[in-house]
């Protein structure tokens, strides 16, 4: 590595949904910087292609099956991790769903999945990857992901920016009660990112929308998921080693809270 606090060699990686989009690029990176990576996701073929990417470009990765609204399937997986590949030192937790739909419509089914993905799902992982770095001693770099929907109000998006804003109040607070053990959390807070979850409309639609998010940027674009991998592997590395509690917002410009 030409910068060296951004070598991430003989550290332990631990990440969701690394089956596409955010997930897969930030396991990517984080193997290239020099992590053993352990990719988790529902999807065992997108994981397989994943893995794929990472070996073929001469990195280390592991494979777990995992649905993370479940707690004891994450801590058991964590726990088959550490035993494999030793202690971690990173957890980037990026699993997460998108629902729509306008507030007055919103069942209680709706809300109850993606709280279970978006905010149940990151606070066991947290719970499990803290759990092995507070026994390890060396401390660590844990990763949420938030979203540039808690900076505006979007219409049908109550669901998902309702969870989204429980994750920085998490993040937030396990900050505070993990910094004594030497470990950093931080959030990232992407503005759009074209990924399979924000490519859910037709053709034409996406395009519309895309056009949308251009127009609002100052940068004239919109997001690659390796945009939001490089802001993980900045958070993972002792390139922030000063850096705890904090809101990233690679956003393009969209918005630009105080």
């Amino acid at each position: 590595m030409p910068l060296p606090a951004y070598d991430l060699t003989g550290r332990t990686a631990f990440v969701t949904g690394a089956a596409s989009g955010i997930g897969r690029a930030t396991a990517a990176l984080l193997a290239q910087a020099g992590a053993a990576v352990h990719c988790a996701d529902v999807d065992e073929k997108g994981l397989h292609d994943t893995r794929t990417l990472i070996i073929d470009a001469g990195g280390t990765a592991t494979t777990h099956t995992l649905d993370v609204t479940d707690r004891d399937q994450v801590h058991h997986v964590v726990e088959t991790a550490i035993r494999a590949g030793g202690p971690l030192h990173i957890l980037a937790a990026i699993a997460g769903i998108m629902h729509t739909s306008p507030v007055l419509e919103t069942r209680d089914e709706d809300l109850d999945r993606v709280l279970s993905v978006n905010f149940r799902g990151v606070l066991y992982a947290c719970q499990a990857a803290a759990r092995s770095m507070i026994a390890s001693g060396t401390g660590g770099s844990i990763i949420t992901m938030a979203s540039g929907a808690v900076d505006a109000a979007q219409p049908g998006l109550l669901c998902y920016s309702a969870s989204k804003a429980a994750v920085v109040q998490l993040t937030k607070t396990l900050a505070t009660e993990l910094g004594p053990h030497a470990i950093r959390v931080n959030a990232i807070a992407p503005g759009w990112i074209r990924t399979p979850m924000t490519d859910r409309h037709d053709a034409q639609q996406q395009q519309k929308a895309e056009a949308a998010m251009v127009r609002q940027s100052p940068l004239g674009r919109v997001g690659e998921p390796e945009d939001i991998a490089h802001a993980v592997l900045h958070l993972a590395s002792d390139a922030s080693s000063f850096t705890t509690g904090q809101i990233f917002r690679p956003n393009g410009g969209v918005a630009m809270p105080w």
